[in-house]
């Protein structure tokens, strides 16, 4: 008994010693697992109606294979279909109907339609220039009493304003009479010296008129022959006193500005509108205005002139709207937002302006070709409204444009790369294994075309290596294609025998790709750390 124990304890550590040799001699050679049987790789039913071109890598490296398999690392290589293969090689976007429910995509027709549309302009309020008086004397004096004596003091035409005194207006006034009794006194008397008194008068009342004295003070001087210490000055309009400098008591001289009225029964509104829209501006056409004072009011005007200047700070050319001031609601410096209608001639092609996704040199909608599918065009835009936008070129008439959920669908990039990607797919050259011999003789299917590869290219300097763990540390420079610095950070390699041969303070040249958020994985290694004559180490060609 104890010699059959011993017998079977024999047979077990050869079976162990056998089976641990077999895993050495085969873990060196990651192409051992790399070439499956059909039967042993995990083969998904194919969907009815698709066909299937061949299987891509699943880490996006440039090989494919024309029957199931694994990489390296055990992840089954993916199915190409042949619809897919012919969305690959444009500029398609397929997105999954549940994703679409979820993100809500909705699309509308493009359609022909007539472009109403509404300019709108932030304006104010500015007093009417044609009217403001000014109330300056054309003589030198005093003001000796004051009747308006605020700002702002509303006054009617023919309103008194101020007394004032001056001797040249009583010398003149005296003078005026004088002659007058004078012209009467000679009635009757010689031709020559009667003559002369009129002449003298008249000289008088003319200078008495321009210096602005109401006639009615000039008939009662002349019937009264008796010249006043002081004169009364009277508004020659009605309207509000906007400025007033005029104080009792003050000396003035000819021309000193002693009150500012303005009209406020009209006024104007200068609207600021912007270079793009001045060119639908008409004189002569309607304009309404709100003001944030009067909720619900709103005020009908027209456009009576655009100015010749723009602002180079704001883009924007003025343009004033003339417009009745009823109650004076409308203050002097009040904000306003203007309304201006510009309608346009004729139907054109219009999409909804939700439609347009404006990336600031381009233009681009989403063509919805299919159920799930998406085609990226670039357009050029016309005229826009609040709803809708003019298409010049890019769309027709009866398409189907993406008018919700576009931007979320272009959140993740997908849009940019799928136009990025349409001229580079075009012009890829598919011989790449064109001039290869098949891997199963004449008779062997043709090889696909490998897709075009997704990793990213880098060149820097190893820190430390973590062979337990799989992990480089790089101090690499800027990668252009992730718009990343230059830094240093921790890398996965996709097989352990990429370490092979590297030391810390190499320099190398590698190439990476992301499988999953925030996982860097080497796929390529090749630059100085690599011996002499010996051919760059690829996750997906190690052992051949």
């Amino acid at each position: 008994m104890r010699r059959g124990a011993l017998a079977l304890a024999a047979i077990g550590v050869l079976a162990v010693g056998v089976f641990a040799g077999h895993w050495w001699g085969t873990r060196g050679r990651p192409d051992a697992s790399v070439a499956v049987p059909p039967s042993s790789a995990s083969t998904p039913p194919v969907p009815a109606g698709r066909t299937i071109l061949y299987y891509r890598n699943p880490m996006g490296l440039p090989d494919t294979s024309p029957v199931p398999k694994k990489d390296p690392m055990g992840m089954d290589y993916l199915p190409v279909y042949a619809d897919e293969a012919q969305e690959a090689s444009g500029n398609a976007i397929r997105i999954s109907v549940d994703k679409m429910q979820k993100l809500g995509v909705r699309s509308e027709a493009a359609a022909m339609r007539a472009l109403g549309r509404t300019i709108k302009a932030a304006g104010r309020i500015e007093i009417d220039e044609r009217r403001v008086f000014a109330i300056a004397p054309k003589f030198e004096g005093w003001v000796e009493q004051l009747f308006v004596n605020a700002t702002g003091q509303p006054v009617v035409k023919g309103q008194p304003l101020f007394e004032a005194y001056s001797p040249e207006l009583v010398s003149a006034q005296r003078e005026y009479a004088i002659a007058t009794a004078a012209a009467k006194s000679l009635e009757g008397a010689d031709a020559v010296p009667q003559d002369s008194m009129k002449r003298l008068a008249e000289s008088s009342l003319a200078r008495l008129k321009n210096w602005d004295i109401s006639e009615d003070q000039i008939r009662s001087l002349a019937q009264s022959g008796q010249s006043r210490r002081t004169l009364t000055f009277d508004s020659p309009v009605s309207g509000f006193v906007i400025e007033k400098k005029a104080v009792q008591g003050m000396r003035f001289t000819p021309g000193d500005t002693l009150y500012r009225v303005a009209d406020l029964s009209s006024v104007w509104v200068i609207a600021d509108v912007y270079e793009q829209d001045i060119a639908s501006v008409r004189l002569g056409a309607k304009a309404t205005l709100t003001v944030a004072a009067y909720p619900g009011k709103v005020y009908q005007g027209r456009i009576a002139y655009v100015y010749p200047t723009l602002a180079p700070e704001t883009r924007t050319v003025p343009v004033r709207i003339e417009i009745a001031n009823p109650g004076y609601l409308l203050k002097p410096a009040m904000f306003a937002q203007v309304e201006v209608p510009a309608g346009g001639s004729g139907k054109v092609l219009t999409v909804p302006a939700s439609a347009v996704i404006d990336g600031g040199i381009r233009r681009t909608v989403l063509i919805q070709r299919a159920e799930g599918r998406f085609e990226p065009r670039e357009v050029k835009t016309g005229s826009r409204t609040e709803d809708y936008v003019e298409i010049i070129e890019g769309v027709n008439a009866g398409e189907e444009v993406v008018v919700a959920a576009n931007f979320l669908i272009d959140a993740e990039s997908n849009l940019k790369a799928a136009i990025g990607a349409f001229t580079a797919t075009a012009n890829a050259a598919p011989a790449a294994h064109a001039g290869a011999p098949a891997a199963g003789g004449a008779n062997a299917p043709p090889s696909p075309p490998r897709p075009a590869s997704v990793g990213h290219r880098a060149q820097g300097t190893i820190k430390a290596i973590d062979a337990a763990a799989g992990t480089l540390s790089i101090a690499h420079g800027p990668v252009a294609s992730l718009q990343w610095p230059a830094m240093t950070m921790d890398f996965k390699v996709a097989n352990a025998t990429l370490l092979t041969g590297l030391a810390p303070g190499a320099a190398i040249a590698f190439e990476f790709v992301e499988r999953s958020p925030g996982e860097w994985v080497i796929t390529r290694v090749t630059g100085d750390a690599a011996a002499p004559g010996r051919e760059p180490r690829s996750a997906a060609h190690q052992g051949h």
